[in-house]
């Protein structure tokens, strides 16, 4: 299994990003797009049907993108060619922030929206989301802990997929995220011992091996950026 640090680097990866002419006056939004198909090619995306990044790779994601504040058309499609896989208009805005992920197998392949809360959270603390974005994986039970702590009450319980749950605020320290069966602890995913800084604002979103199935990990996504 990859270590969260890894899978974190390889999700904020810079990703080719095309000629964009978004840059009019007006208020703004952030816009980030995440691939989390796991069996999908490299994808293009196109914001009101111009390229705004290119040759995207499984886990990688865009960072935060300003645009323009509107109903937006967003598409997705197969890298270097005119098949569109995803087009949905969105909502956004001003100031708001808003995850899209390209999510499920390449053949239900469908958008996944999220509304990011950006906001600092107190002092001495950090914001977690957890979101269920492994489409080979059934209804899972999330447990947060101190590292090697018996798995008793899960913090999110018989949570389906493409379900994600609210900012969850917590003491920084070390902690260690287990993800198992709803109903059971087999546990599927296992970060191990991790710190979560002060001030964090962070989505752990579990995720397929590149194909489909297990290995199942989590894609930590750093929502302050």
């Amino acid at each position: 299994m990859k270590s969260l640090a890894l899978l974190a680097a390889a999700a904020l990866a810079a990703v080719s990003t095309t000629a964009c002419d978004d840059s009019d006056g007006g208020p703004r939004a952030d816009l980030r797009i995440v691939h989390a198909s796991p069996d999908a090619p490299d994808v293009d995306v196109r914001l009101d049907g111009i390229g705004v990044l290119s040759q995207v790779p499984y886990l990688a994601s865009s960072g935060y993108l300003s645009v323009q504040a509107d109903d937006r058309d967003v598409q997705v499609l197969a890298a270097g060619t005119e098949t569109v896989v995803i087009d949905a208009t969105l909502t956004l805005p001003a100031g708001s922030a808003t995850t899209v992920l390209a999510a499920n197998l390449v053949a239900n392949i469908e958008p996944l929206v999220l509304a990011d809360d950006r906001s600092a959270p107190a002092a001495g603390n950090a914001k977690v989301r957890v979101v269920h974005g492994a489409p080979s994986a059934p209804n899972v039970d999330v447990y947060v802990t101190a590292p090697g702590a018996a798995l008793t009450d899960p913090t999110l319980a018989d949570v389906p997929f493409l379900a994600s749950s609210d900012y969850l605020e917590i003491p920084a320290g070390e902690y260690q995220v287990r993800v198992t069966v709803a109903g059971t602890t087999d546990v599927a995913i296992d970060t191990g011992a991790l710190t979560i800084a002060d001030g964090a604002v962070l989505s752990a979103v579990a995720v397929d091996a590149a194909g489909g199935g297990a290995p199942f990990d989590i894609l930590v996504l750093d929502d302050a950026l």
